[in-house]
This record gives C-alpha cells, structure tokens and sequence, in this order.
C-alpha cells in the first residue's frame, strides 16, 4: 500500500524537494512550517489572506506553502518530512497510518455529507447505487469517496467485488465520465458542484445517511511534539478564517474561483455544501474514524488494522 501511495505523488515530490531546497537556502537559521494544502479549502483560504504570516513571525517561524492534487500525495509528503502540517478528509490518513506515517490528527471539521456524491451521466439508465453492480466507476484511490462508494454499495446489497473501480484523479475522471469511459463517477466539491453544472450529471446518492465526510488537519508527530504552540498558533488563524468564510460565502467563492478555474456560482453551491467550524478531536470522531478504518481493512484495502486513538491528539494532551 505504501507503493501504490507514493505512485500517486511521483509528479509532485520532484517540486517538493525544490522547495525543501529553497527554504534552506533562503531561510537560513530561521524556524520553518511548512503548509501542504490544495485548491479548495481552508488552508487555501489561509494562504490567501495572508494573516498566519504575521502571526508566526512574532515567534521566529516563516511560512511555506505546497500545493497538492489530493489528499494522499499530501499525506505521503508529510510522512517523508516534506511538510508539517496539511488536511485531508477522513479516507487518506487511513492508508498513511496503515503504511506508517508519523501523523497526527490536530483538529477537524463537522460533517459535510452532501459535499460528495456518486455521479452519473444526464441521460443514464442507472436510477439507484444498485444499478451499479458491474459498472465501472471512477474515484480518486484513497480519498474520501472512496469510503462513500464503499458504503453506498454496503447500503444498497452490492458487493465492492462486484463493481469496477477505475482509479482516476478529479480531472482525468472527469474527462472519463464525459466522454462515456465509465459509468459513474464518485466526486467531492466543488468538482462535484462544476459537473452538476456544465453536464447535467445526476446523483445517484450523496453521503447523506451513508457517511460523514470529515476534513481533517493533521500535524507531523515531531513537529507538533517540538512546536506544540505553533500548531495552535495555526489552527487559531484557521478557526479565524472559518469565522468570516462562514459569514461572506460569495466573497469566499469570489476569491477561490480563479484559483480553481471554476465560475463564482459553482463554487457558492459547493461552498454552501461543506461545514465550518474547526474543533477539536474527540471521542466520538475517532470512533466514526475507526469505522472507517475498519471496514478497509476487512475490504483488504490497507494491510493492517489499526487504532485510530494512536495518532489522535484529544484536548489536553
């Protein structure tokens, strides 16, 4: 599973290493975070407004920021020590903990179930996820419409055997399912959001009743071990940033549209489909994260079982 993971970010960590580079050659003796984020998101709003930067240079930090495609390059990237802090929703640090990774989850979001769906073309004859039994389906591996389709089929009396699964990322899915290579596609906002728009694609199911959909923000176990108020320091200007996404979803949409290459709209029906609120880890959350894992390790998705509450930092600790 680790190879199959580090196969998803071969395109990137070429970049990551010049990064890497660059901060210790310009930096100097200057502490360092280094942010992976991707295109949608808090973090991405973070990076924009420019606040954390202030903020951490009282404190002797600079800031660097890397951009991902996914959850599980970002994930991989902080298992190799590319980066310190980064999200993902609750599919990829799955795979990384089964694979090793020295994470750590720091904090989250509320559930946003309608913010992925299974998609399939306008005028399909599928009418239910069970029509989906030897389909081909499009999905990102190891993110988190991965766990919804697992679920979904659970739900619906399919066996995940009994499908296709077509491992692709968002764009080259997308290229996929337009042009009629797969059946069905499982995808998150605001791809979601734009493929609703511009090719009338209907949902068979989102995760409402099926699965949380959770973001996560995770830290390095050695950074946030040597840095404890630093990561604080961080996820105070997140829970900031969350505060006014909350209450100006058209300006937050205005801001990551170009960003995304999406239009202002679409991005406002995806906004208004995901949650707010960073909160701590707790009991409960690593509990609905177990389940996650367990049911990938009885899919013989990941090699091991593990616990959830190994790598989850509660409040207080």
């Amino acid at each position: 599973m680790r190879r199959i993971i580090q196969r998803l970010i071969a395109a990137v960590m070429l970049s990551i290493g010049i990064v890497a580079a660059a901060v210790g050659t310009s930096y100097g003796e200057d502490k360092v975070v280094r942010i992976g984020y991707q295109k949608y998101g808090k973090l991405v709003l973070l990076k924009s407004k420019g606040t954390l930067e202030p903020k951490l240079a009282a404190a002797g930090f600079k800031v660097v920021w890397t951009e991902f495609p996914s959850g599980p390059p970002l994930l991989e990237a902080l298992n190799v020590g590319a980066i310190d802090f980064g999200n993902t929703g609750e599919a990829p640090p799955i795979f990384a903990q089964a694979a090793g990774a020295p994470i750590q989850y720091v904090a989250y979001e509320p559930p946003a179930p309608k913010g992925e769906a299974i998609l399939v073309p306008k005028h399909s004859p599928l009418k239910s996820v069970a029509d989906l039994k030897g389909k081909k389906v499009a999905l990102n591996k190891g993110s988190n419409v991965h766990y919804l389709l697992v679920k979904a089929l659970e739900q619906a009396g399919v066996k995940y055997s009994e499908i296709e699964p077509v491992f692709l990322a968002p764009a080259d899915a997308r290229a996929a399912f337009e042009r009629g290579a797969v059946d069905a596609w499982v995808i998150w906002d605001p791809f979601q959001a734009a493929a609703e728009a511009a090719t009338g694609a209907r949902t068979l199911t989102d995760g409402t009743g099926i699965v949380a959909n959770y973001q996560f923000y995770f830290s390095s176990r050695k950074f946030l071990n040597a840095n404890p108020s630093i990561v604080e320091a961080v996820l105070a200007e997140l829970s900031a940033i969350d505060d006014w996404a909350r209450g100006d979803i058209h300006a937050v949409a205005e801001q990551l549209a170009p960003s995304i290459g999406l239009s202002v709209p679409v991005v406002e029906v995806a906004l208004k489909r995901q949650s707010y609120g960073i909160r701590p880890i707790t009991d409960a959350v690593i509990a609905d994260q177990q389940q996650v894992a367990d049911a990938f390790f009885a899919l013989g998705l990941i090699p091991k079982s593990i616990k959830i509450s190994d790598v989850a930092r509660k409040p207080g600790t």
